[in-house]
């Protein structure tokens, strides 16, 4: 096994390493080279050094990473503020491989001195297998808790029915109350999803009920932010990943969330609401509706992402843990 380094972010899209996140169980779509381009493009490139790297086995590419250098200090690409998954992809049969070689060709290099490595799921195999290679090269290695390392995720059924009827019957009859609540007091309601003609519209006001909201996710979407998620919009409608919903009472739009579907898991990425109809949970009643739209999609998993919030249990969700991998020299 070769390990090849880049620093051009044209490997993006010449080493295209989407095959390899599809085949680890680790995969996710914060690993795509799709996702990680356009963070690069959007809040790394010209300030952070990129580097790149693939493992090659006879000639075919069985493994990447991507990576950010601040000064001597080595990140997984991906802020996290925005990519709750970071880490390598690889061919099942060569990750054990790829960890070692990658991690023995890191210490040949000289332009680092230490590696702070977020996101890596407690059970999945990189935190692992990073952490015996690292310490096979000699370096020091500490295990810690992630930023807002609790990422809650569900199990999804076969249909809508079984999910409720399988959730204890307190958690389900507060389900169904929300929504009868709300459409008794408010009237009906219908599910939105914003399609490629109606995108920038529905962008539009859910930047607007963002920046209504209190504390640190009122200032959230400043302008940076703003424009990450209109090009997470353009580029991911088109493919049936992004999803963009809400719930619309009489002709308002109460409620909305963000959303990734990619290779049977639904990703719960951001939400807002309008703060005038707190009283009637209508941010609740649309998290439901996003369960039924991925069963109904055919997701197997509903991942609620990193951050311990109460509300996410209440839907059955279950914690992972997300941890941080601290190599120094």
């Amino acid at each position: 096994m070769e390990i090849v380094f880049s620093e051009d972010g044209r490997d993006f899209v010449r080493r295209d390493w989407s095959n390899l996140v599809t085949a680890d169980p680790a995969g996710t779509f914060f690993h795509t080279p799709q996702f990680l381009k356009l963070y690069w493009e959007e809040f790394v490139q010209g300030q952070e050094q990129l580097l790149l790297a693939f493992a090659e086995e006879d000639g075919a590419q069985v493994g990447a990473v991507a990576f950010e250098r601040s000064g001597e200090r080595l990140r997984f690409l991906g802020g996290t503020e925005v990519t709750d998954y970071m880490g390598p992809v690889a061919l099942p049969e060569a990750a054990g491989g790829f960890a070692k070689e990658l991690l023995a060709a890191l210490e040949r290099r000289d332009d680092w001195s230490e590696a702070d490595l977020r996101g890596l799921p407690e059970d999945r195999q990189w935190l692992q297998r990073l952490a015996e290679a690292a310490a096979a090269q000699g370096f020091h290695v500490e295990v810690a808790d992630d930023t807002n390392g609790i990422a809650p995720f569900l199990p999804l059924p076969g249909s809508y029915d079984e999910y409720l009827n399988a959730l204890p019957a307190k958690l389900r009859h507060e389900i169904r109350r929300k929504a009868r609540k709300l459409e008794a007091e408010a009237g009906a309601y219908r599910i939105c999803l914003a399609h490629g003609d109606t995108l920038v519209e529905y962008l539009d006001r859910f930047v607007e009920l963002h920046k209504r909201s209190d504390g640190p996710k009122g200032v959230f979407l400043q302008s940076g932010m703003e424009i990450f998620f209109r090009r997470l919009g353009e580029e991911f409608l088109p493919r049936g990943i992004f999803n963009l919903t809400f719930i619309e009472v009489g002709a308002e739009k109460v409620a909305g969330t963000v959303g990734f579907r990619f290779e049977g898991i639904y990703y719960l990425y951001n939400s807002a609401f309008d703060r005038s109809w707190r009283r009637l949970s209508p941010g609740m009643v649309l998290v439901a509706e996003d369960i039924r739209i991925a069963i109904e999609g055919g997701c197997r998993g509903f991942d609620m992402l990193k951050g311990e919030y109460d509300y996410k249990y209440r839907f059955g969700a279950y914690p992972r843990s997300i941890k941080r991998l601290a190599i120094s020299r």
